[in-house]
């Protein structure tokens, strides 16, 4: 595999910068006072404000030194943020101007709109392809434009139980907002009402809605923060655990949730030995070459991180093991890396 080139330091300034942004723009938007909730054991923020006689907690984020620094700076980023959305426009032209891979129109529209509804603010963490063309921010590097990147899906991972714990909702639903962009629901394997994806019909790009199984089957599940069911699948929750905002290049930015890359490197091997045949066979090569790039970029920027993703991993039982040994055998540099890595 090509050894993968560094983003400019002019680009890499220039997307922490509007992540930054992003960040800030999560707060500034607040219609009342926070106030922070205990859940078991951990610390939640929420914007608490009346409409009419009902009073509304809007959750804002987990509580942590960064979302308190921001929430104590709220009304001064309130002030600031026609000077900070016209800012954001301009970061993301220049990330375009430095090679930054932008998403196309379609994904871009459908993206910001389910991040200004709160999709991501409520637990959801884009998965897939989408999340994987995001780490030239995170990382710094450049990713090429070709099969590897490639794709008209947006995949959208959330665990069921924080979804149950948050009691905040997406606003408007998600169902509603499909429509607005001319997404059909696709019909559930089984029961008719068990809708997990949504297709466009002019541009036939497809978002599909995810969640762990911690069971034998990985059956259909409900998400109520942000209103939709999800296919539950084995796996994600190692995947999603953890995730790390990121900066969709697009008009003015959307902030999003990823996976830690090193997470997905992991979770790549494990899943491309799921697939088998046809069209499957074609996402595992896929899988494999995404897989390859992202050990080769964090053992040696991030071997630290890698090797824990790989070991915690390794951990959890025979079938993983087995599953990222079979996927490590066809890829023999990938394999060598990871065996060089520290500790």
């Amino acid at each position: 595999m090509e050894i993968p080139r560094p983003h400019s330091q002019t680009g890499q300034v220039a997307y922490h910068d509007l992540l930054r942004l992003l960040k800030d723009q999560a707060v500034s938007d607040l219609r009342g006072a926070p106030v922070l909730k205990q859940v078991n054991g951990r610390g939640y923020w929420y914007d608490r404000y009346r409409v009419g006689t009902r009073t509304v907690d809007r959750y804002i984020g987990d509580d942590t030194e960064d979302l308190r620094a921001r929430l104590d700076r709220a009304a001064a980023l309130k002030a600031a943020d026609a000077a900070s959305a016209r800012e954001r426009a301009r970061l993301v032209r220049l990330l375009r101007a430095e090679g930054y891979m932008p998403v196309d129109l379609a994904s871009g529209q459908i993206l910001t709109a389910m991040a200004r509804a709160g999709v991501f603010r409520l637990g959801g963490t884009l998965v897939g392809t989408q999340a994987f063309r995001l780490y030239e921010g995170e990382l710094g590097v450049r990713i090429a434009a070709d099969q590897m990147a490639m794709t008209m899906d947006i995949d959208v991972a959330s665990f069921e139980r924080l979804s149950l714990v948050l009691d905040d909702r997406v606003d408007p639903d998600l169902p509603r907002i499909f429509r607005d962009f001319d997404f059909d629901p696709v019909p559930g394997i089984g029961r008719a009402e068990d809708v997990w994806r949504w297709r466009q019909t002019t541009q036939q790009t497809l978002i599909e809605f995810l969640t762990p199984s911690f069971d034998a089957e990985e059956g259909i599940r409900e998400l109520p923060a942000l209103g939709v069911k999800a296919r539950a699948l084995h796996h994600l929750n190692y995947l999603i655990a953890d995730p790390l905002p990121a900066a969709v290049i697009y008009r003015q930015g959307a902030l999003v949730q990823v996976p830690q890359p090193a997470r997905y490197a992991i979770h790549k091997l494990i899943v491309a030995d799921r697939r088998r045949e046809g069209a499957d066979a074609m996402k595992a090569r896929k899988d494999r070459a995404q897989a390859a790039f992202l050990v080769d970029v964090l053992a040696e920027e991030d071997p630290d991180a890698l090797g824990e993703a790989l070991e915690e991993a390794r951990g959890r039982g025979t079938a993983w093991r087995t599953r990222i040994d079979a996927t490590l055998a066809r890829l023999p540099e990938t394999a060598a890396r990871l065996t060089a890595l520290p500790g």
